[in-house]
């Protein structure tokens, strides 16, 4: 990068572009350079504006432990005006350095700068991406010494914050704590439940929404159709297709919500009513079709979940003519499917375009789902050195899964070893997984190996394992 950059006055565009290209490509010295450029010159003082993007610059140039360089550079900032650190902390909150925006808010309390909503509805923010709550909670207590939980947009952040560590309850009380609520805090608490498949109290706040006088907006229709889904309350799914049609005038421009619709029908087992649905979407007054990719895998997922393979070979087809790039998802679809119609050299092709067709990389859901491919149809062998390419190339330890497959193959065409082997490598992975000693109690008794079948037995009784009974929803109407 050329470090020619001349500092004239009016020339602020020319710093900002050239902070910029630092920053893009991490050159501490050059951010280093024009950092001495600006002290001499003056021009550091002369706006807020360089200063934020200074430091920013070197947040990004750093490592982010080393916050001697952040912190020298805060103290030159005026301490009366939390405008600067607002942009800061959202900064970077937008470009993933969470920890430097809670940083940042910690110098701020302990210089005596003001947090006001902007600044703490950043850091809720930026605490939602850290491993613990812990500092969500103390911006909350801060918040509620500081009067600021009477306002709406600190108490959807909080609300929020809880809901995405799955405190469902904590979220529920601050909701009920916001004076004057609106439809994003509300919509705050309609994602947690969801995310904690607590469907039926989703569905109880949106029975509650109109009583507090908050609109329906597109993200609170996805999660009742998700509720729907989930409660496999087609009826009421139906229903609110039925308002999405009356009331949203754009339904076309929200891939998210057209792909909700899709699979409430899909895991309704109305496969007919999701392709319906699906051949609708994206139709213009010309009569032309422009589906995202999202919609085709959705469409691909509500017929690999109910047993149509075929239909999604066909469907994957129809999607590569229109040119529709494929993503991860819809080659684990495709794979599966080919993997239940025992088209075992078509499925390989379409592992192997991943990499050699669409510069995708293959995650250990499609290994394993090539794995499935392979012991279905009787190649153990060939499954075994798919299994070793993926460990070779750093895929960590497979899925519980592809190793389950594996062990099932083995008790089906009696391979002892790999079958330990592999039963050995699941419960590492899961070693509360009953399904696993299950699999393989069934291959000791294949083997006549009684004593470690009795052993394999006793481990399971006592530690209180036993595999879980299958169930199916009924939806029973009048």
């Amino acid at each position: 990068m050329s470090e020619n950059f001349n500092f004239v006055s009016g020339s602020f565009n020319s710093i900002f572009k050239f902070l910029h290209d630092c920053s893009q490509t991490k050159n501490l010295i050059a951010t280093k350079r024009v950092h001495a450029r600006l002290l001499r010159t003056g021009l550091l003082f002369a706006s807020p504006s360089i200063h934020t993007e200074l430091i920013f610059t070197y947040a990004t140039c750093q490592n982010k432990s080393n916050l001697k360089t952040l912190t020298r550079c805060f103290k030159f900032v005026g301490f009366q005006n939390p405008l600067v650190f607002n942009v800061l902390i959202s900064d970077f909150c937008r470009n993933g350095f969470a920890f430097l925006a809670l940083k940042t808010v910690s110098f701020m309390h302990f210089n005596g700068v003001a947090l006001d909503t902007y600044a703490l509805c950043s850091s809720l923010k930026a605490s939602s991406f850290m491993e613990n709550v812990r500092f969500g909670e103390q911006i909350h207590t801060h918040a509620r010494k500081t009067s600021w939980l009477s306002s709406v947009f600190v108490g959807s952040a909080l609300t929020d914050l809880y809901a995405k560590f799955l405190l469902i309850d904590n979220a529920a009380v601050m909701f009920d704590e916001i004076p004057l609520k609106n439809t994003v805090c509300a919509n705050a608490l309609l994602s947690g439940y969801c995310e904690a498949k607590r469907w039926i109290d989703g569905l109880e706040l949106v029975r509650k929404m109109p009583e507090l006088n908050l609109d329906y907006d597109h993200f609170t229709l996805s999660a009742m159709l998700r509720a729907c889904a989930g409660l496999s309350a087609i009826e009421l799914g139906r229903q609110v297709h039925a308002y999405l049609i009356r009331k949203v005038y754009n339904v076309g421009s929200d891939v998210f919500l057209q792909s909700t619709l899709i699979e409430m029908y899909g895991k309704g087992g109305l496969v007919a009513k999701a392709f319906q649905v699906f051949s609708l979407l994206g139709l213009s007054f010309e009569g032309q079709k422009k589906r995202d990719v999202v919609l085709w895998t959705s469409m691909l997922g509500v017929y690999g979940r109910n047993g149509y393979f075929e239909e999604v070979i066909l469907l994957y087809k129809e999607m590569l003519k229109e040119k529709i790039k494929p993503d991860e998802v819809a080659f684990v679809t495709v794979i599966s499917a080919c993997s239940h119609t025992g088209q075992v050299k078509l499925g390989i092709e379409y592992f192997e375009s991943m990499t050699h067709g669409y510069k995708l990389v293959p995650g250990p859901e499609h290994y394993s789902c090539l794995v499935d491919l392979l012991c279905r149809t009787g190649k153990l062998d060939k499954a075994w050195e798919v299994v070793n390419e993926m460990l070779q190339k750093g895929h960590d330890n497979g899925s519980i899964s592809m190793w389950g497959t594996l062990l099932s193959a083995c008790v089906d065409l009696g391979n002892i070893e790999l079958g330990k082997f592999a039963a050995q490598k699941a419960l590492e992975l899961d070693p509360q997984n009953a399904g696993i000693y299950v699999l393989l109690s069934n291959l000791y008794a294949k083997f006549g190996m009684w004593d470690e079948f009795g052993q394999l037995r006793e481990m399971m009784k006592h530690g209180g394992l036993k595999k879980d009974a299958g169930c199916s929803w009924l939806e029973v109407t009048d």
